[in-house]
């Protein structure tokens, strides 16, 4: 089997525990305002197919630096080729590879449970990417609802799959203290939640869309500081501990 594959990297080392071997997927359904790959959102192309004994053969090439790591699939968004994504972890289970999905869980359905149960039965890790937790404003944010997003995120936690959150704050848009709270509250609901990435936005794309000749849509918003990130993360943190309370007292 082929699957469209953007690029590789082979010493990832903020893309799942310890160092690791990461594959770019081709093609994303969100259109996020802050996106620093809008390279990889169309699909197909017939010059970056890949199968996925190539991608195995290139991580055995450096696996003896990938210390406590393994495969990290990323994007773009990996699940939009769902049948070679489920292959490539199935086959790198196999050889004891520690496999880690980072997505947006866009994709995710009830009527394709069957496939993502298959999925997840050679998936270690989730890192799943919550762009906003108001449903109106993520939707402004990435041209798409947040519904299914949500929904995966529960799935998750009913199949016991371990899950990092990630999220952005964008000065304006999620640096928010009513909205980070609220994203807090959501996930204190999560007992599979293993850890909680708060990621400064910023500005290192726009040359990309410069490239490609598309206007970047956050022109003139300064990148948000290591300092907001940290406070962002403690109200976030707040949200978090208050769900677990009343989870607790219920």
């Amino acid at each position: 089997m082929e699957g469209h594959i953007h690029s590789t990297e082979s010493f990832g080392t903020v893309d799942g525990p310890g160092i690791r071997f990461v594959i770019f997927f081709q093609g994303c359904p969100m259109r996020c305002l802050y996106c620093h790959n809008p390279d990889t959102w169309e699909p197909g192309g017939i010059n970056n197919l890949r199968t996925v004994e190539s991608l195995l053969k290139e991580y055995e090439g450096v696996k003896s630096f990938l210390h406590g790591g393994g495969i990290t699939a990323t994007g773009g968004e990996p699940l939009l080729q769902m049948e070679f994504l489920t292959e490539l972890f199935e086959k790198a289970k196999k050889r004891g590879i520690h496999t880690c999905l980072d997505t947006s869980g866009i994709t995710f359905r009830e009527e394709n449970r069957a496939a993502f149960d298959r999925l997840m039965e050679s998936t270690d890790l989730v890192m799943l990417d919550i762009k906003h937790i108001d449903p109106d404003e993520h939707l402004k944010l990435t041209k798409q609802p947040n519904t299914q997003i949500l929904a995966f995120a529960e799935y998750l936690k009913e199949k016991k799959i371990d899950v990092w959150i990630r999220h952005v704050v964008v000065p304006g848009i999620t640096l928010n203290e009513k909205y980070l709270y609220e994203l807090g509250y959501f996930i204190g609901g999560l007992d599979n939640l293993k850890a909680l990435d708060v990621l400064p936005y910023h500005t290192m794309g726009e040359v990309k869309y410069e490239n490609l000749g598309i206007p970047y849509p956050l022109h003139g918003i300064e990148p948000a500081t290591k300092e907001q990130a940290i406070e962002a993360k403690g109200i976030i943190m707040e949200g978090l501990k208050a769900r677990i309370r009343d989870d607790m007292n219920k």
